[in-house]
């Protein structure tokens, strides 16, 4: 696949970091050590600067993009002569197994309700959109899990539907990351906030076979999370290794059987799991869906971003 920065007739405009973070000089957004803390995902290097750089002038581009979609909404509807709707603004973002994508999107959420227009932010992750585990081995699909086959995309497609109509009260399934599946009779409520996130593996995927819409359709503005395969398969075996000694410790956990490995063994095994799952699955389904996106957030080895790649309007 080509890259989509990589010629000048490309859709996109290639941005370094120094003139990214110099789109929002005068923004007095600031996290405090605590809320990073609560922000960043395992192993991720996240500190304020790299919230100042990048993530603020993301935030405030989100918060233009969705006012401006809102005052087109307002006028549309005078001009056919019928009541405004506050439609959500849906942000779609993706990206590969351990690249971060989902401290961007906890980030986001907390950035974008401190600008005027964007209060009410809510967040949702299509893993709770992933069939129940016991469908799961019915199908023989256990093995591919976060594979586009192994989520109930009508019932994801028909949650996203639900929230770009305008309907006040929109229920999510709740999928539980210690017991590794969907837990029965809990939901996600979603009260038509002013913007939704919705974060996961193969979000920017076009229309299957068969299918006539996709949910990457129903987006507002897709966010594709990028870095080099090599950096992302560290970042995941270095993860698993904290996640090995942490929360594999749980007797509920899933993975309690990986608890007593060694360092080794522990290497080992994650190697193990992203070559057999994670890898096909990033290089098969999710890094097509890059060049779908409005926005690349370019990450280095450190997990700093180092560019970012926007669709030109």
């Amino acid at each position: 696949m080509s890259d989509p920065g990589a010629t000048a007739a490309s859709p996109f405009l290639e941005i370094d970091r120094p003139r990214w973070a110099e789109l929002a000089p005068n923004a007095t957004l600031s996290l405090d050590e605590t809320q990073l803390t609560r922000l960043r995902g395992l192993g991720e290097p996240l500190d304020a600067r790299e919230v100042g750089d990048v993530y603020v002038p993301l935030s405030r581009l989100l918060n233009l993009y969705a006012t401006a979609r809102r005052r087109l909404e307002g006028e549309a509807s005078a001009f056919l002569g019928e009541g405004a709707t506050r439609i959500p603004f849906v942000i779609g973002i993706a990206g590969s197994v351990a690249v971060g994508k989902s401290t961007v999107a906890r980030l986001l959420r907390e950035l974008l309700s401190r600008w005027e227009g964007t209060p009410r932010v809510e967040l949702v992750t299509t893993d709770g959109f992933l069939l129940p585990n016991a469908e799961l081995e019915r199908r023989g699909l256990m093995a591919r899990k976060g594979f586009p086959e192994s989520y109930d995309r009508r019932a994801l497609l028909r949650f996203v539907s639900r929230i770009k109509s305008g309907v006040e009260e929109v229920r999510a399934p709740f999928y539980s990351h210690l017991s590794y599946d969907i837990v029965p009779n809990a939901e996600i409520v979603v009260r038509r906030p002013d913007v939704l996130i919705v974060e996961g593996l193969n979000v920017l995927q076009p229309p299957g076979i068969g299918q006539r819409l996709a949910i990457s359709d129903l987006f507002d503005f897709g966010i594709y999370v990028d870095a080099r395969t090599a950096d992302i398969a560290s970042w995941y075996e270095e993860r698993f290794l904290r996640l090995q000694r942490g929360a594999f410790a749980d007797p509920k956990s899933y993975f309690h059987r990986y608890a007593d490995l060694t360092e080794a063994e522990a290497r080992e095994k994650a190697q193990q799991i992203w070559a057999a799952i994670n890898e096909p699955n990033l290089v098969q389904n999710i890094l097509p869906t890059r060049s779908r996106a409005t926005l690349v957030l370019r990450k280095a080895s450190d997990h700093s971003v180092r560019k970012v790649l926007l669709r030109k309007l």
